[in-house]
C-alpha cells in the first residue's frame, strides 16, 4: 500500500460570504488539524491574493474555543477576494508558494469562479508533476452551483429572505391607508432566493408577485398586475430579483450598475427603488421599495441549523476526500430520502462541471404567468430552512470568533 500524501494545508474563502461560511471553514480546519498526514494548517488572507502574496495563517495556533465559535460566526473569517487568475503566472507562483510551504492539500471555499480557480491550479499542477490535492467547498446563498442539489448558504439566506418577507407583509397592513411595496432580492440571473419569499406563504404571509430572472421582465404587464391588485386589496407585495431583465437582455436596475467584480459580473442594486418610482407615478399610492442587499448573507442570527450542519460537513468531507486521494473534485449534496424525510447526502463532482456553470430555477417551478413558484419549489427549499440556531451571548450580543491570524514566517 502506498504511503499517504504528507504535508502541509491551505483554506481560503471566495467570493461574497454567508452567513454559514465559517462552519464550512470550522469543518475543514478541524479535520485538518487531525489528520496526522496534515503537517500544518494554514489559513490564506482573502482567498487566493493570500497565496499569491504569501500572507499566511497558521490556524494551528487557535484558541479552540474561538475555532469552535465559527460555526456561529457570519462573514469570511479569513477575508475574501473576487480575484480572478489572469495568466499562467499566477499559477507558477501559487505553485511556488506551495513548494515553499511543502503544501500538499489544498481548500477553496466559494462559488462558480472560485471552482474555476480550483479547476486551474489543480490542472497545473497536475501538469507539472507537483502532487497537491485540490478540493473545492460549494458556497453561495445564489444556490446556483451547476453538480449539486443546493448549496451552503443558501437555506439560511431563503430563511432570512421569508422571514423578512413576513415581517414586511404585518407592517404594510398596519394603516387603513393603502400602500404597494416592493422588495429587491439577490440573484443576477438565478432566481432561488426571489423564489424564498414564498416561503412566507406557509404562514399566510406570502408576496402578491415574484418576479425571476429566468423570465423577461415586461414592464406593461407587471404594471396592470401591481395596480389591479391594489386597486383590489388595498395593498400589494411585490418581491423582484435584483436580476429581473428586459426581452434585449438589458437589467431592469441597468441605470444602476455603476461597476463590476473582478470575474466582470455585473455590480446590481437599485431596482427596487426604479420599480417604486415608476409605480407610484402610475398609481398615485404610498410606494416603498426596499433592498434587502447584504443583509441576505450576513443575518446569522436566523440562520438555519439544518444549513450550518451541512456547511459544516462540507469542509469536513472535503478533507477526508483529499486524505483518501481525491483531487480536482468539488463537494456537492445530494438529496435523499429517509422514511419521507429530507436527507443530506455527499458525493464528489468534478470541477469542470462546476466552474463558471449557473444553475437556475427550472421553469416547471414557476407558475405559468411567471409571477410565483410551484409546489415543487415549496417542496425542495422548505427543508432547508429547517431548525434554530443556538449560540454564545455576550452581554446580550452574539460572541463571533476572533481569530489571533497569527502571520506564518518563512
Amino acid at each position: 500500500m502506498a504511503d499517504k500524501l504528507t504535508g502541509a494545508c491551505i483554506f481560503g474563502q471566495s467570493g461574497g460570504p454567508t452567513s454559514v461560511i465559517n462552519a464550512s471553514a470550522y469543518g475543514v480546519i478541524k479535520t485538518a488539524l487531525e489528520a496526522p498526514e496534515i503537517t500544518q494548517v494554514y489559513g490564506c488572507a482573502h482567498g487566493i491574493v493570500g497565496v499569491l502574496n504569501e500572507t499566511l495563517y497558521d490556524l494551528g495556533q487557535e484558541d479552540p474555543f474561538e475555532l469552535e465559535l465559527l460555526m456561529n460566526t457570519p462573514s469570511s473569517e479569513l477575508g475574501s477576494s473576487r480575484y480572478k487568475l489572469s495568466d499562467e503566472k499566477d499559477i507558477a507562483r501559487i505553485h511556488e508558494v506551495f513548494e515553499k510551504y511543502n503544501v500538499r492539500y489544498f481548500f477553496y471555499n466559494g462559488g462558480n469562479d472560485s471552482m474555476d480557480t480550483c479547476q486551474k491550479v489543480n490542472d497545473y499542477l497536475a501538469r507539472v508533476g507537483y502532487e497537491c490535492h485540490v478540493i473545492g467547498v460549494p458556497k453561495t446563498i445564489d444556490n446556483d452551483l451547476c453538480g449539486t442539489d443546493h448549496c451552503p448558504g443558501y437555506g439560511s439566506a431563503a430563511k432570512y429572505i421569508a422571514t423578512t418577507v413576513a415581517e414586511i407583509y404585518k407592517d404594510a397592513r398596519v394603516y387603513n391607508t393603502g400602500t404597494i411595496t416592493i422588495v429587491e432580492i439577490m440573484g443576477r440571473h438565478a432566481g432561488w432566493l426571489a423564489g424564498a419569499a414564498a416561503l412566507a406563504g406557509i404562514v399566510g404571509l406570502a408576496p402578491d408577485y415574484i418576479y425571476f430572472p429566468e423570465l423577461t421582465f415586461d414592464m406593461e404587464t407587471f404594471l396592470r398586475d401591481v395596480e389591479a391588485t391594489y386597486n383590489a386589496k388595498n395593498n400589494c407585495i411585490v418581491a423582484v430579483s435584483e436580476g429581473i431583465h428586459y426581452d434585449d437582455g438589458g437589467f431592469v436596475s441597468q441605470s444602476k450598475v455603476s461597476t463590476t467584480d473582478g470575474f466582470g459580473h455585473a455590480q446590481l442594486g437599485g431596482t427596487a427603488a426604479k420599480l417604486a418610482a415608476i409605480v407610484k407615478q402610475k398609481t398615485g399610492a404610498k410606494v416603498r421599495g426596499i433592498e434587502l442587499s447584504l443583509l441576505q448573507r450576513c443575518a446569522a442570527h436566523l440562520a438555519s441549523q439544518t444549513d450550518i450542519d451541512e456547511a459544516f460537513l462540507a469542509g469536513k468531507t472535503a478533507v477526508e476526500s483529499a486524505l483518501a486521494g481525491n483531487t480536482g473534485k468539488m463537494v456537492a449534496f445530494v438529496r435523499e430520502n429517509a422514511n419521507g424525510s429530507y436527507k443530506c447526502g455527499i458525493t464528489l463532482q468534478p470541477l469542470s462541471i462546476c466552474a463558471n456553470n449557473e444553475k437556475k430555477v427550472p421553469r416547471e417551478w414557476i407558475n405559468e404567468s411567471g409571477t410565483n413558484v410551484t409546489q415543487e419549489f415549496i417542496d425542495y427549499a422548505l427543508p432547508l430552512i429547517q431548525g434554530e440556531r443556538s449560540f454564545k451571548i455576550e452581554n446580550g450580543l452574539p460572541r463571533f470568533a476572533r481569530l489571533k491570524k497569527i502571520p506564518v514566517i518563512k
